[in-house]
């Protein structure tokens, strides 16, 4: 294969799918975008004229020249896409989630496994250069023993009926949490709110519990009154937060803890300071990051086994969520 041409065809330019157009286009990787809707591709061939486009999903699927396919369909396909692709021997690349069953992903990860192709779920906070040195930090042990982990992922804007908001928001904060601790939770427990569709949640919260007693919940919502995407995670020797609504995105809180007279607690505040990390489009790197695992036959920081666990808290907790929160 031939790094200096594209190898890569994309499937879906809508909401998402046009950030990975531009993003594979800016790489030099690209070879063919699809969309079904003829006005869409009609659209976008006036803006990269040096693309092929397509509204027939067979033409990349069929093609010996592209390797890979990046799915960027609505999450009810991504199952039957990523399992088409495989079977036509490409690596794939699927945006959250994997599938909406864990029987689905259990499925695609065993037939990438058995084909040996690369298999990548675009959690694309793991790719985001600000969570990275917040791992790093965690790792330095700059936060001390981790406490507890929190997200909210709250926003008024694109609504969606054909998936609730537990695996529309949810996927990334579960994949950023499960990152930054190294394990799974050994217990999930969620509950949620359908306010505009019967049985499409507009709200949930996610309770996970880790076996070293490490808490953390999962708070999504698309109604919300403003725009809010932030990460806490506190530990006993300060707390960070990483907020991607803001400009410096990564801050540090060295409050601690006194105990007076050895029996009360006392919050003693600190002034924050921003951490500073890296600058770098996520998506670029996380995009980058999938063609370098197809070039080289690597496996990419979020195989299929990552995006699984993923799937499995969801399901987890949409069960729970659909027995009004009782385990």
């Amino acid at each position: 294969m031939d790094p200096k041409k594209g190898f890569i065809g994309l499937i879906g330019l809508g909401y998402w799918g046009q950030n990975l157009l531009r993003n594979f286009h800016e790489l030099g990787v690209l070879h063919t975008a699809c969309d079904s809707s003829e006005s869409v591709v009609a659209a976008k061939r006036r803006q990269y004229p040096d693309v092929k486009f397509t509204t027939n999903v067979d033409e990349i699927l069929s093609s010996a020249e592209i390797k890979a396919v990046a799915i960027a369909a609505p999450a009810a396909v991504h199952y039957d896409l990523a399992k088409r692709a495989i079977l036509a021997g490409k690596d794939v690349f699927v945006e959250k989630p994997l599938a909406l069953t864990v029987q689905q992903g259990e499925e695609i990860v065993a037939l990438a496994k058995k084909y040996g192709r690369v298999l990548m779920v675009g959690h694309i906070l793991q790719y985001h250069p600000g969570v990275l040195k917040l791992k790093a930090m965690i790792r330095a042990g700059e936060l001390g023993k981790i406490r507890y982990i929190y997200s909210n992922r709250l926003n008024i804007g694109k609504l969606r009926i054909e998936e609730n908001i537990l695996w529309s928001f949810a996927p990334h904060d579960i994949s950023v949490i499960l990152m930054l601790l190294g394990e799974e939770p050994v217990r999930v427990h969620a509950f949620g709110g359908d306010y505009l569709s019967a049985g499409i949640n507009d709200v949930t919260l996610t309770e996970l519990e880790f076996a070293d007693g490490v808490k953390g919940h999962v708070f999504v919502s698309w109604l919300h009154p403003f725009k809010e995407q932030k990460l806490v995670v506190v530990g006993s020797k300060g707390m960070a937060v990483f907020d991607d609504v803001s400009k410096e995105k990564l801050f540090f809180y060295p409050h601690t803890i006194e105990w007076k007279d050895g029996k009360i607690p006392v919050a003693q505040k600190a002034e924050h300071r921003v951490i500073p990390f890296e600058a770098g489009e996520p998506l670029k790197l996380e995009l980058k990051h999938f063609a370098d695992c197809v070039i080289a036959r690597s496996n990419p920081r979020t195989d299929g086994e990552e995006g699984l666990r993923v799937l499995k808290i969801l399901e987890k907790a949409e069960k729970c969520s659909n027995r009004g929160g009782e385990q």
